[in-house]
């Protein structure tokens, strides 16, 4: 009976995390965000109502896709016209909830991850895009000597702008443009919980999770290169940049069933039940 509660709760999880494909979701009336005829993400309705007052900008909805104007033409030029769009839109638009989050932040907006940057855009921003983002998450455990395996889990700081006080994994952070996945790799444990360097480059790549939902902000596609980091028996945790509240140590076999909705961070207890 448990394992099949447990498997339900799975199940719930991703549905949720993968919403953006359910059957009521609103994929169907979203318009293809093009940049030379290339898709690179998801706009929703009434963001594409907001763009059409920008037409030097954008071009309105064209067989079922929003692009730039074919005078931006390069990097730089995509990046400032559209970031002086969300400056505006930040200051003049209310109903825009995830702008009151700016964090003066570039992301990179690409097809793909390994294909070349098109543009950058403002962290905060991508939701109204359903521009792809991509992170790190760093799942921190230490080995007994008899073998037992124990998960280190950080609980968010109550200031921070999105899942305030809600457990997480030892450390995570997107990827800003022009940065790579280890050096963010090594960066976040850097900063988040004082991890050393040369303790944080022996993490190693596990996997990729990939998903897409879509909540009152907007669309969020994102792609997390997770790690797992072996930390020494005698290690702990310290608080680094103020963005955790504190750190936890639980046997491998309390953290799933330990974590829920109500005490975790949604995308967060993914990793925890890979």
């Amino acid at each position: 009976m448990a394992v099949s509660v447990w498997a339900d709760k799975v199940l719930m999880l991703l549905r949720r995390m993968n919403n953006f494909y359910s059957a009521d979701s609103c994929r169907t009336v979203c318009s293809r965000f093009e940049i030379d005829g290339v898709q690179v993400g998801w706009i929703p309705p009434h963001v594409t109502t907001l763009l059409a007052r920008y037409p030097d900008v954008f071009s309105l909805p064209h067989g079922g896709a929003v692009s730039l104007r074919p005078s931006l033409d390069s990097y730089e030029r995509r990046s400032e016209a559209v970031d002086a769009v969300l400056q505006t839109l930040r200051q003049e638009e209310e109903s825009l909830s995830c702008l009151r989050g700016w964090r003066d932040e570039k992301y990179s907006v690409m097809p793909t991850f390994s294909d070349p940057p098109l543009m950058w855009m403002e962290r905060a921003a991508t939701s109204l895009f359903g521009v792809k983002r991509y992170g790190t998450h760093i799942n921190g455990y230490t080995v007994s000597d008899s073998g037992e395996v124990s998960m280190w889990l950080a609980r968010r700081s109550p200031t921070k702008q999105t899942y305030p006080g809600l457990l997480d994994n030892l450390a995570a952070g997107g990827l800003s443009a022009g940065v790579g996945v280890k050096h963010t790799m090594v960066k976040e444990c850097q900063e988040e919980a004082c991890i050393p360097a040369a303790i944080a480059e022996k993490a190693r790549p596990v996997s990729t999770v990939s998903y897409t939902y879509e909540d009152e902000e907007g669309v969020f596609p994102e792609c997390q290169f997770v790690f797992d980091l072996e930390l020494p028996r005698d290690f702990k945790p310290r608080i680094g940049d103020g963005e955790v509240q504190d750190f936890y140590l639980l046997p491998i076999d309390k953290v799933s069933i330990s974590l829920d909705e109500t005490t975790a961070k949604c995308d967060s207890r993914i990793y925890f039940h890979q």
